[in-house]
């Protein structure tokens, strides 16, 4: 039974090279998988699924206009399943979409991003995840500052904390770390 999955965790929680450990095991078994990801992160170029290890892959970006319900429809094959990184940019009505390739395809969607942003707000994308998704994973790291789980984003302006800005800056450890509760509130720098 095809289900949709959100697999979130802050930077660094190695989102990005699960997604490409996941098709590389399909892909393994002659089983197609259709990679997206989304076309406002263009860190190493639009449609780039790209870990922090240096794995990456060419993967069909998501723009705001996008039916994705209608885009894996249309394909001239069924994949086994569908995988999306950045899903925190992800627009309401594309998590829709997804639930509904998911519901009336039957072909079973993982979503990874983030959960929450800098401010500790819910992205877009993540807010409706939480909401639609069958099932909820989370992938965790440790602090950047000592040694708990890491679950809050702290963005960081010429080696400085910031709380406030646009929610969408993308950026790698140039820019933000993964941080505890403790250390987001009273980082060390």
């Amino acid at each position: 039974m095809a289900q949709l999955f959100f697999k979130y965790g802050a930077m660094n929680s190695g989102k990005s090279i699960e997604i490409l450990k996941v098709t590389h095991n399909y892909e393994e078994q002659n089983k197609p998988v259709v990679l997206m990801t989304s076309g406002v992160d263009t860190r190493d170029g639009v449609g780039q699924v790209s870990s922090r290890i240096g794995l990456s892959r060419q993967a069909t970006p998501i723009f705001s206009e996008t039916n994705v319900y209608d885009f894996i429809k249309g394909l001239d094959f069924k994949p086994y399943c569908v995988l999306v990184d950045e899903s925190q940019f992800l627009e309401k009505h594309h998590v829709i979409e997804f639930a509904q390739v998911v519901d009336e395809l039957g072909i079973p969607v993982m979503a990874f991003g983030l959960k929450n942003d800098f401010r500790n707000e819910l992205f877009e994308g993540s807010k409706y995840l939480l909401l639609y998704a069958d099932k909820l994973e989370e992938l965790k790291t440790i602090c950047w500052f000592c040694h708990k789980k890491a679950t809050m984003n702290l963005r960081m302006v010429d080696g400085k904390p910031t709380y406030a800005g646009e929610q969408i800056q993308i950026g790698g450890n140039e820019s933000y770390y993964p941080v505890c509760r403790k250390h987001y509130l009273n980082p060390t720098t």
